[in-house]
């Protein structure tokens, strides 16, 4: 008896968030260098949500603008509006994240802070999700009357087209818009898919629906996509690159991160560098073996520093060194790849002598000493735990 009071007392807290102050609900918008749209999202989210329990968590990535700063004093006026502001890191996908997992709300929503993104919709789909038994609405620019006109040339609209196509080709997803960035979910589901999450990228709705351990219950509706009214987008190659690396990470299970994946690719592409500097200095020291020696020794931390720069722009992105923490870097990197060299050779030396094949001991050593570099960069290069 004591047992089912005490759900039921939690149950009545649950429902009467209006009255007690806690909000219904919460919108996380990741920003970055967004400082002239806050006013405008903020207004308009106290216009369209009125008459609802709601609070705003602008997660902010340290913009160079001011954003968090124009957060914080809209926030002195209007207490419904928080700033959370991150440093050291980058990224929508691991902002949104931060975002959800900072509120008590039972229902979150995530919009971007760009304008882009109908607002008006949100109360439909919270009343959607209040009285219907589904774990997610997303809005779509693909289904019923929703449009795409706010996508700025023809190319990204069928970048946009194409990006969908392949999520529901990689993930066996049926849904119209697998990559909108502009949803909302129960609580129990964020808490349910939140230690799966990759956080790479800024799919973070894929990331979602593929971490969930069981099939979620999905709504959709239609908006119209808005144009940018100010500052930058922030779609680029390599944007679309930490997507397709996302998408190769689900095709595996999730048994191969998509940051090892892009570490990977780095790496083959430093074996590239490395044979092109050795063809080139093997003219200028000649090709005896002392030459080639030094020769070689120059292609390698030609190669490491490669290695470097491109992981530093791309695997390690929202990590991203500058300054004189990337010449630390890159120091640490090579201290590091110089390690994962000797593990590399001892691997490949033993498994030759054991089997006398030598393809097979240079693809193992290769494989162990890359995942090593992964590791050890990941830790003491980039400063990651993870």
């Amino acid at each position: 008896m004591g047992v089912a009071q005490h759900g039921n007392s939690l149950l009545e807290m649950a429902g009467g968030n209006a009255s007690n102050g806690a909000p219904e609900l919460c919108v996380v918008v990741p920003t970055f260098n967004e400082r002239d749209n806050v006013p405008v999202l903020a207004a308009r989210l106290a216009n369209v949500l009125d008459g609802i329990a709601w609070e705003a968590v602008f997660v902010d990535d340290d913009s160079p603008d001011g954003t968090a700063e124009t957060v914080r004093s809209l926030a002195q006026r209007e207490p419904r509006l928080r700033c959370l502001r991150r440093l050291n890191r980058r990224g929508l996908s691991s902002a949104c994240v931060e975002g959800i997992l900072s509120t008590s709300a039972p229902f979150i929503a995530v919009i971007d802070g760009d304008l882009q993104h109908d607002e008006a919709l949100l109360p439909r789909m919270l009343r959607r999700l209040q009285d219907g038994t589904e774990d997610l609405v997303i809005a779509s620019r693909y289904v019923g009357s929703g449009r795409a006109d706010g996508l700025s040339s023809q190319g990204r609209k069928r970048l946009s087209r194409a990006g969908a196509r392949l999520a529901r080709l990689v993930t066996g997803i049926e849904l119209s818009d697998p990559v909108s960035g502009f949803f909302m979910l129960r609580r129990p589901v964020a808490d349910l898919v939140a230690p799966r999450l990759s956080g790479v990228g800024t799919k973070i709705l894929i990331d979602i629906l593929t971490a969930a351990p069981r099939p979620l219950s999905v709504a959709e509706m239609p908006y119209q996509f808005a144009a940018r009214q100010a500052g930058e987008s922030k779609l680029d190659a390599l944007v679309a690159l930490e997507y397709a690396m996302l998408l190769l990470e689900k095709l595996t299970g999730r048994y191969v991160s998509s940051r090892l994946l892009m570490f990977g690719l780095v790496g083959a592409s430093g074996v590239l560098v490395n044979l092109v500097a050795l063809r080139l200095l093997l003219g200028v020291f000649g090709i005896g073996t002392s030459g080639f020696v030094r020769a070689e020794t120059l292609a390698t931390a030609a190669a490491m520093v490669s290695n470097f720069l491109l992981n530093n722009i791309l695997t390690y992105r929202d990590y991203r060194l500058a300054g004189w923490q990337a010449v630390r870097g890159l120091v640490s990197f090579m201290a590091v790849c110089s390690l994962g060299a000797l593990v590399n050779i001892a691997i490949a030396r033993d498994i030759y002598a054991e089997t006398a094949l030598w393809a097979l001991a240079g693809i193992v050593g290769a494989v162990a000493g890359a995942l090593v570099n992964y590791s050890l960069t990941s830790v003491f290069t980039w400063r990651r735990r993870a």
